[in-house]
């Protein structure tokens, strides 16, 4: 299996052609496929040699593989792989425990600790999130005075979503017996901030714009902390109790940073837990130089990211940084018979069951301390700018082409959203048309797979929205050879549409 991986990760490089970066297929394709290689129906009474059943479960998945790991994908967002990380998870997988308790794997909790302090320090974060000198040491189930900050790997930004709301939701009930919780975030977050107030009771569904606030943004796309200010009074003088406010450190959409500062302020005043969600963005405060999007984090109640997304570690592995680990426990601590113990008992461990969902857990530590122990810090910064530098190329290639432009001239980082140049007297929609038949046609060409958004234009008279086409920038794979044949494909079917 490791030398099929090895050959496969070799074709996407050296073979670009032989595997089309979107798959192609139709609906029901991949069954169909499956059934026709015999390893569909009915389970087989009798087993069959594994080396023969991977040779036709190979062949019937891989025109149904959508290949995130292609040096030509630049769509949604970076979801890298690297060797010591598909090593890690090989070895947890191996090893197979269970780290729900301290008691049920030491080594399962302890270098998860070890790790994400590792990380917060590299990353730059306040000293207030990390385990720190005696840091191994719990709280008590429902922790207890000693009680400070710490992390957990959870498995993505929307369980760590989650996670804080629970944790928020406790203490805004506790503030204010009995009044409805209201959760607040920019309308440019993420769907998992509304998706998880519906998950914890706080929202009805996705239209309770009562329960979940998606505060409109300004030019740069930044949460307005004036309409933030004035929504929570209004929740506060009618009886409901300002419950989390997420702040998005690099949107989905658009890369857009809101002003942290200032969010934690005007939170801070209603007494809302602050939440602050940097899925992608934050993997870059591994260089220095991008630590300027951490500024007033120290106000934030709890803090994410995802390695998974663009450090080298391969999905699931997003780390989630609180201030009070106490808040997390006390709101998620249950302890039957069954996982009682004299460790857990007398506080002295960190049992990770209670900074999550689920009861069970995978050893996911691993995976991330082979990539911080084998690429070491330089070879990380490395990493993230020569991406951030191959969105530079992109965007002086976009911007030097008259047929097309640049949505925000200021780029941000190594996302670079773009679109057709409108045409004489094309309609704002006509043009979303084009760009969507543009995009279409990119993709179904297999070279490189880009996706688009909508998102608003705010700028004098003009508040609309309209559809871009986004270039994300991070594959593990991917070199400046590599966004310039894209770009090349762009232009090329631009005069197809």
């Amino acid at each position: 299996m490791i030398e099929w991986i090895a050959a496969y990760w070799q074709q996407l490089q050296a073979e670009p052609g032989r595997h089309p970066v979107m798959s192609q297929v139709v609906p029901g394709q991949v069954r169909e496929a499956l059934a026709a290689a015999g390893v569909a129906g009915a389970v087989p009474e009798q087993g069959r040699p594994f080396a023969e059943v991977f040779e036709a479960t190979a062949g019937a998945i891989m025109p149904g593989i959508t290949h995130w790991q292609a040096p030509g994908f630049f769509a949604f967002f970076p979801a890298n792989a690297s060797p010591p990380a598909v090593l890690g998870e090989l070895m947890s997988a191996g090893l197979g425990v269970n780290g729900m308790l301290w008691a049920t794997s030491p080594a399962c909790t302890e270098l998860e600790q070890q790790v994400l302090d590792q990380l917060g320090e590299l990353c730059g974060l306040p000293e207030k999130f990390l385990f720190g000198e005696g840091g191994a040491g719990g709280v008590g189930e429902a922790g207890g005075a000693s009680a400070k900050g710490g992390a957990v790997i959870q498995g993505t930004a929307s369980e760590a979503a989650v996670v804080a709301m629970v944790a928020a939701r406790k203490r805004a009930s506790e503030r204010t017996p009995g009044a409805r919780p209201v959760v607040y975030c920019s309308s440019q977050a993420h769907s998992s901030i509304v998706k998880a107030a519906m998950i914890c009771g706080i929202a009805s569904g996705p239209e309770d714009h009562a329960a979940v606030r998606q505060i409109e943004v300004d030019a740069s796309r930044a949460m307005r902390t004036d309409l933030l200010e004035r929504a929570m009074a209004e929740d506060a003088a009618a009886g409901r109790v300002p419950c989390m406010v997420t702040a998005t450190l690099g949107t989905t959409s658009s890369l857009a940073f809101d002003d942290l500062p200032a969010v934690a302020a005007a939170a801070g005043r209603h007494g809302a837990w602050v939440h602050v969600d940097s899925a992608m963005a934050g993997a870059a405060t591994v260089c220095p130089e991008y630590r300027w999007m951490l500024r007033g984090l120290e106000l934030a109640d709890s803090y994410c990211f995802n390695p998974h997304k663009w450090l080298l570690v391969n999905f699931d592995c997003d780390c989630l940084y609180v201030a009070d680990r106490a808040a997390i426990t006390s709101a998620l601590s249950i302890t039957p018979e069954y996982l009682k113990n004299a460790a857990s008992a007398a506080g002295a461990v960190v049992d990770y069951r209670d900074w999550q969902v689920p009861l069970g857990r995978r050893f996911r530590a691993l995976k991330l301390h082979f990539v911080l122990q084998t690429y070491g810090a330089e070879g990380l910064r490395a990493y993230i700018r020569e991406h951030v530098r191959l969105g530079g190329v992109f965007a002086d290639l976009v911007r030097a082409d008259t047929r097309f432009e640049l949505v925000d001239h200021s780029r941000r980082m190594n996302l670079v959203c773009f679109r057709p140049s409108p045409r004489p007297g094309e309609t704002p929609a006509q043009t979303d048309v084009r760009a969507k038949g543009l995009l279409d046609a990119v993709n179904r060409g297999g070279a490189a797979y880009l996706t688009h958004t909508v998102i608003p234009f705010v700028t004098p008279g003009d508040a609309s929205v309209r559809t871009v086409l986004r270039m994300s920038i991070g594959s593990t794979f991917t070199q400046e050879r590599h966004v310039r044949e894209a770009w090349a494909e762009i232009g090329r079917r631009l005069g197809d549409i």
